[in-house]
């Protein structure tokens, strides 16, 4: 499941700052979820707490919060830039499985809705980041 594996790879970092800054318990993480990467929330929210879990006490007290970033693109033929929702009911349900595990796909299944090309940037709205990690010592 991808959104295992993502929920692994944020509470991995998580140990690792609690490792270096030697905090005994990790208070919050507040992440970034770019829309692009289509993340089934319920799994990844299932996913954090039950990996959490695996590590004593050190996220009792972890708060989560989890902000989702728009994805915006920027046509670099003609400078328009528009939304996903933009081009959301062009895609079936396969097509939006195959940007969901691989973002970069999104340049074979998208155009430009202004100038059809195919030659874009993902301006924002793409990946997973971390913002923060806060603990105590």
């Amino acid at each position: 499941m991808h959104e295992w594996a993502l929920a692994d790879a944020v509470i991995q970092t998580a140990v690792e700052v609690a490792q270096r800054e030697s905090l005994k318990k990790i208070t919050s993480i507040k992440m970034s979820l770019g829309e692009l990467q289509e993340i089934e929330r319920e799994f990844f929210d299932t996913a954090l707490n039950e990996l959490m879990k695996t590590h004593g006490d050190l996220f009792s007290k972890t708060k989560i919060n989890i902000k989702t970033i728009k994805t915006r693109f920027k046509c670099r033929a003609c400078g328009h830039q528009w939304k996903l929702s933009d081009t959301e009911k062009t895609l079936d349900e396969e097509t939006r499985e195959s940007i969901h595990f691989i973002p970069e796909v999104a340049h074979v299944f998208i155009r430009c809705p202004k100038c059809k090309s195919p030659d874009f940037d993902i301006v924002e709205g793409r990946g997973i980041g971390i913002d923060s990690i806060v603990g105590e010592k």
